[in-house]
Formats: structure tokens, C-alpha cells, sequence
């Protein structure tokens, strides 16, 4: 028998003889290195276990800002309001759909769409008074009632959005100070308490976490922030939430980048992830890396893993007829400035 013949018929045995083994156990067929494995089977149910306890059709509500974000080159009716479509492309890359909150629709109609959502997301913007502030303030209330009521209901408050929380919970007007931070490229530094569960950086890669700290991957635009000191030592603020992050100002001022709540799932960030991704203006200098891109894709998984621990499931045709897919985005970026994309509300 010719060397060739001999290997191959000890390759069919070998081969039969694994196949023989592997149905043997229980009736299910195994590759080879899953034959010592006993406990590969109650692992796969485990999970499918877990699974079968989220939301695997999450719904967030975003909360619209007044103007038609391009400083009138859209629209100039006084009330119009808008999202920009990367929050919703930043929602939608996590797994997610979208359903708008306009600030200045009647309290019944905000409160049916409510019921319809997930999570909330309060976005960039110049708006800090007003109408607008007094329905993020109410927002955030019904959110948080839902928390208490024992649905895990998540809150992102980016950039703006973020400071108006902190202001809100420290119930204290001049509690923000002024930074040097409009446009910059920044580094992060994380607190020990970014490793916590339920944090936003716990779902990031280990490997973009170290890169937080050397690569410019985040971008901040905003001239007021809060300096740790001031929010360890507001009494409302201390209780309520912990910080993840710091980041540091042109000046070398040192302020609270990302902060989480202690016992309700409220993130703050000043940074902005949706702009590595989705948004081009060459006035901002966003990062468009391929780490950049992976924060931005990072914080949307998060963000979107926390709205499925949601118990809400509404009527899925309630849902559709309010998604943002009923509405068409406007094309802003064409002087290279603001956003690409718009939803306009009016």
C-alpha cells in the first residue's frame, strides 16, 4: 500500500472515530476541541436565557432643539425646532430606532410618545431657558419616575444636554464655570469608577480605553463645564453622581467630561461621539480616525445595551406611525459649517 493510500485511510479513521465520540454525548455533534467541554451546552442556554430577557427592539426618544440648527439658512419660522441626524445615526448604529420628543408639543402628545421609548437623549445646542428647558426639566422627571417605578430607563445627556442635567440636579443656576473648550481635540482621564458596572467606558474595547489617554479621540465643544471639586462637594450633585472621566480645557483647567448616576442609568458627557462618525463640517475638527470612529460606535452600543434592560414594549404599530422615519432630513452642510443633516420640526 502506497504511503499516500496508508495516510489517508488513517485520516477516515481518525476522523469516523470523532464523529462517533462526538454524537455519543447527548446526541449533539461537536467539533473536536468541543469534545472534553461538558459544559459548552448549559453555557449557550445560559445566554440564550439572558437574551431572552432584554429588549431586542429598543426605542429611543430624542428631544429636539429650537432653531433649525443652521442659524436660519433653512428656516426661519419662529417655531421650528430640530435634531440633527447624526444623534439619530448614532442611535440607530447601536441598534436602535428614533422617535422625536419635540420641546414644544402639547404635554399630552409628549407623554403618549413617552410611552412609546426606551431612553432619552438630550442633545448639543445653545438653548438654556425658556420653553426648552422647561420641558427637558420635565422629560428628565418622567424619566426618572420611571426608574423609580422599577423600569430601567436610561438618560444620555451629551454636551449641552449634559450640563443642563447637572444644573438641573444641583438645582443651582451659576453652579457651571467657564472653559476654554469650543473645538478641541481632547484626551480623557479615567476615574477608577469608569470600571463600574453599568458604566459607559466598561463597554469599550481594553485596548481603545489605554488609547483614550494618548490619542486626541474625543471632541469637545462647549464653553462651560464643572470642575470635579465643585461637584464632589454640591451636596446634590455629590449624591448623585459619580464621575468617570476629566478632561482638561486650553487653559489647563481641569473639568467633569463623563459622570454617571449613582443609582439611576443618567449619563453625562460634554464630549460629543456622534461627530466622529456623522458629521463633516471642517470648522469643527472632529476626529475621523478609525479609533475615533470606534468611540463613537462604543458609546452607542452602550448606550443602547442600557435601553434594552427596558421592560417597556409598546403596540409596535403606536411606535411606527411615531418614528422619525414619518419625517425626510435636510441637507445644512453645504457651506462646510453646522451640521450635514437636519430634521426639521414645524
Amino acid at each position: 500500500m502506497s504511503n499516500d493510500n496508508v495516510f489517508s485511510l488513517f485520516f477516515f479513521v481518525t476522523l469516523f472515530t470523532c464523529l462517533v465520540a462526538a454524537i455519543a454525548q447527548d446526541g449533539h455533534i461537536f467539533l473536536p476541541s468541543q469534545l472534553n467541554q461538558d459544559n459548552s451546552l448549559s453555557s449557550s442556554s445560559s445566554y440564550a436565557a439572558a437574551d431572552s430577557k432584554l429588549n431586542q427592539r429598543p426605542v429611543i426618544g430624542i428631544l429636539s432643539h429650537p432653531g433649525d440648527g443652521s442659524s436660519g439658512r433653512l428656516s426661519n419660522v419662529s417655531d421650528v425646532s430640530y435634531i440633527a441626524a447624526s444623534y439619530v445615526k448614532f442611535v440607530e448604529s447601536g441598534g436602535a430606532r428614533v422617535i422625536p420628543l419635540l420641546y414644544n408639543e402639547s404635554p399630552q402628545n409628549l407623554n403618549k410618545k413617552l410611552d412609546l421609548v426606551n431612553g432619552v437623549l438630550f442633545t448639543g445646542g445653545w438653548a438654556t431657558s425658556g420653553p426648552y428647558l422647561q420641558t427637558l426639566q420635565y422629560v428628565f422627571k418622567k424619566a426618572l419616575e420611571r426608574n423609580d417605578a422599577g423600569d430601567h430607563f436610561p438618560v444620555l445627556g451629551l454636551n449641552l444636554g449634559g450640563n443642563l442635567l447637572i444644573k438641573i440636579v444641583a438645582d443651582q443656576g451659576d453652579v457651571l464655570e467657564t472653559f476654554n473648550a469650543s473645538s478641541l481635540l481632547s484626551y480623557l482621564q479615567l476615574w477608577s469608577s469608569a470600571n463600574d458596572e453599568g458604566s459607559l467606558y466598561q463597554r469599550f474595547p481594553s485596548d481603545l480605553l489605554s488609547l483614550l489617554s494618548i490619542e486626541t479621540l474625543v471632541l469637545h465643544n462647549h464653553k462651560y463645564a464643572i470642575t470635579p471639586r465643585k461637584l464632589q462637594y454640591n451636596r446634590n450633585l455629590g449624591n448623585f453622581f459619580d464621575i468617570l472621566a476629566t478632561s482638561t480645557d486650553r487653559d489647563d483647567k481641569i473639568f467633569v467630561t463623563t459622570a454617571r448616576g449613582k443609582n439611576y442609568p443618567v449619563t453625562v458627557n460634554l464630549w460629543q461621539p456622534e461627530k466622529n462618525a456623522f458629521e463633516w463640517a471642517t470648522s469643527l475638527k472632529a476626529p475621523h480616525t478609525e479609533n475615533a470612529v470606534r468611540v463613537t460606535q462604543s458609546t452607542a452600543n452602550f448606550f443602547v445595551s442600557e435601553a434594552r434592560k427596558s421592560s417597556n414594549k409598546p403596540n409596535a404599530q403606536e411606535v411606527r406611525d411615531n418614528l422619525i422615519y414619518n419625517y425626510q432630513p435636510t441637507y445644512g452642510g453645504a457651506a462646510g459649517k453646522g451640521y450635514d443633516q437636519v430634521y426639521l420640526f414645524q
